[in-house]
């Protein structure tokens, strides 16, 4: 068992981040390196809603981020998109935290990871109801079987993290602390990976190692994935805008 668990929180991690940045620098180098369009999306500016008094880029940021299309046509959706995205940047901000107490982040005072649990419960909803509305019309019909792979790899991958911090704070649970895993990720970033005892015999270890698995499986998966239009959805909705 020690030694599955030191290939999927170690090696496993290297050929992770491996694949996912030479695997998107690919994707990305193939994509501007592909044969210029026309700017066919652009918006003509006899049927652009919006008035010309800001500078275009802060359209695109505003389409980008704050999603207005998909307000209009479904607010619920809008809803549970913003709840995640919002979520999501809060966790990668928690991950942050875990390797150093950055001072840029403590204009608040907080434990790690904000939400206090809540955080992660929220994601995992959203989640869920991103997964169960492919199963209906006319989403279903839509759909093909990378969406549902990538939503289960990342709904697991919430689970089980949020698990870790739920039972550290939700029920008390001291085996595993921030400390422990501070200690990890600092020795993954130094390449000088070191398992403590804490990590591998904590009666939660498995929850962590089920974190860390699926992880890894999402990263791999995402450079090949529609997923990618997280890189490309700024630049797009600039094209749009003119």
């Amino acid at each position: 068992m020690e030694t599955i668990y030191y290939i999927i929180l170690v090696p496993m991690v290297y050929l992770a981040f491996g694949i996912f940045f030479v695997g998107t620098g690919i994707r990305l180098y193939k994509l501007f390196r592909s044969p210029k369009n026309p700017a066919t999306l652009q918006i003509p500016a006899t049927l652009q809603i919006y008035p010309e008094r800001r500078p275009r880029w802060l359209w695109a940021l505003h389409d980008t981020f704050l999603l207005p299309t998909v307000r209009r046509h479904n607010p619920v959706m809008w809803v549970f998109l913003m709840a995640f995205h919002v979520c999501f940047l809060l966790v990668i901000i928690g991950h942050l935290e875990l390797f150093a107490d950055f001072q840029i982040f403590q204009v608040v005072e907080h434990e790690v990871f904000l939400g206090r649990g809540f955080v992660g419960l929220i994601l995992s909803i959203a989640l869920l109801y991103f997964l169960f509305r492919r199963f209906l019309s006319p989403v279903r019909e839509l759909s093909v079987p990378e969406d549902y792979y990538l939503l289960i790899l990342l709904f697991l991958t919430v689970v089980f993290g949020s698990e870790m911090d739920w039972a550290r704070r939700w029920y008390e649970y001291d085996g595993l602390m921030v400390d422990d895993y501070r200690t990890y990720l600092m020795g993954l970033l130094s390449l000088t990976p070191a398992l403590e005892d804490s990590l591998t015999f904590s009666g939660h270890s498995f929850m962590l190692v089920l974190h860390v698995f699926f992880a890894n499986l999402f990263l791999m998966f995402f450079p090949f994935s529609k997923i990618m239009h997280s890189f490309l959805s700024l630049p797009m909705n600039k094209l749009r805008r003119g």
